[in-house]
């Protein structure tokens, strides 16, 4: 997420921490580095300065707390300014006896369709009964395009391919899904351009007559400080209740769209950084900006395990520590792995880790856990309970099997032995130590 503002923040970070001193001059140096990392991830020049001058002023003349290195105080005064221009931490908590409506709004390419079947699937795990409604009639194949990914979440969708007028599908589709006691409905509107004024008329109708419980401004985080001009035409036309960035996912720019949209006072609600149907974050400003200087984001590893299902059994747990694991539990391991999405994503969150995760190629390292899931896949239970019945015979059958090398089968085998050999010899307590 947002690459470049990420990496140039660390940059910053790691030079202040390896200078032979923390002097004025280094103090200045850590504050032009930041200047132009913000500016090269287009955030706006004001917010710059003010962030800047207040980071310089106070660890010039500030008395350093307890327990704290000059180092360490300079990074926290980053860090209380970061957070400081991205507002409070803001959660949906409709009542769940009523029928809630969020109204979807923002220009055309967007990310809106898809984040309407996110932000559905976000709902659905937190509890809420949900129904959306395609209020879309401008873009073609747009209900096409709902109804699939509704499809695949299981939830009903209203709309009516043949009728050209959005606020009538809009306030059938509220009463509808009201009537069956659904107490989230989601109306996903048609892009509209700042510019053009009949839509934004459109928009304001849709509001007036639907009153929804919430409008959320959905905007591309590609397109820099231009965001700072839409939100304020759509907030101009309709009270905007919260703001989604989409396309986080390497974006350049992305730090300019967030600074430009907090601008409008309207609070950040939630992130998008992927294509897939998971990758959607509540924003948590804290939590941002600790992944933004590479501090990690533990409680974010918990809401993935929450989000993928994933149980620990004791008993096989004590067993996999004691160093009794099968290439069965090595299997469910992989699979749970894959549930949290992309490695790199993983890595992120870890305390320590972002740097560390620089010098791993983490795609070769996916896909040599996928050429493992198809060697394991490919052999017999007898031979997944005890690996030592392997000859050269069996090995070239799995190779074959599961269309890899044979070098690669031993490896898997190799690396599952050295696994074993490390969860005996410690008995699990690094990883009982990584947990707790």
């Amino acid at each position: 997420m947002l690459e470049q503002l990420r990496d140039g923040l660390r940059a910053a970070i790691k030079k202040l921490i390896y200078s032979d001193v923390v002097d004025e001059q280094a103090i200045k140096d850590f504050v032009r580095d930041i200047q132009r990392v913000l500016l090269q991830a287009d955030v706006n020049v004001k917010i710059v300065l003010e962030i800047t001058s207040s980071i310089e002023k106070e660890a010039l003349r500030s008395e350093i707390p307890a327990g704290l290195s000059k180092r360490d105080y300079i990074i926290n005064l980053l860090y209380n300014e970061l957070v400081k221009i991205l507002g409070n931490e803001s959660k949906i908590n409709f009542p769940r006896d009523k029928c809630n409506i969020i109204l979807l709004v923002g220009i055309q390419g967007s990310g809106k369709t898809t984040f309407t079947s996110k932000l559905s699937k976000y709902l659905l795990r937190e509890g809420y009964q949900i129904g959306i409604v395609c209020a879309d009639t401008f873009r073609p194949g747009a209900y096409d395009q709902l109804r699939i990914l509704c499809e695949k979440l299981k939830i009903e969708l209203y709309g009516k391919k043949d009728e050209k007028n959005p606020l009538k599908i809009a306030i059938e589709g509220k009463k509808y899904f009201c009537e069956q006691n659904k107490n989230v409905v989601i109306i996903d509107t048609a892009g509209r351009h700042k510019e053009e004024k009949d839509l934004i008329q459109e928009m304001k109708e849709i509001n007036r007559q639907v009153v929804p419980q919430l409008v959320l401004l959905v905007i591309d985080g590609t397109i820099g400080q231009q965001s700072y001009s839409q939100a304020k035409a759509f907030h101009d036309a309709t009270t905007i209740g919260g703001i989604v960035i989409t396309k986080l996912d390497g974006s350049a720019k992305g730090g300019g769209a967030i600074a430009a949209a907090t601008s409008t006072q309207a609070k950040i609600l939630f992130i998008s950084t992927g294509e897939g149907a998971d990758d959607i974050e509540r924003f948590v400003p804290e939590r941002f900006v600790s992944r933004l200087l590479g501090l990690g984001d533990i409680k974010a590893i918990l809401e993935r395990v929450k989000q993928a299902e994933i149980g620990t059994d004791e008993t096989k747990a004590r067993r996999i520590m004691s160093g009794k694991m099968t290439i069965d539990d090595l299997y469910e391991q992989l699979m749970q792995l894959r549930k949290f999405g992309s490695i790199r994503k993983l890595l992120e969150l870890i305390p320590g880790m972002p740097e560390i995760s620089d010098s791993i190629d983490t795609d070769k390292l996916e896909e040599r856990l996928e050429k493992w899931r198809f060697v394991i896949q490919s052999m017999t239970k007898g031979e997944r309970q005890n690996p030592d019945v392997l000859n050269a015979s069996r090995i070239k059958r799995i190779a074959r099997g599961s269309g890899v090398d044979e070098k690669e089968v031993r490896e898997m085998i190799k690396q599952y032995n050295q696994m074993k050999l490390v969860m005996k010899r410690t008995k699990g307590k690094f990883l009982r130590n990584f947990l707790r």
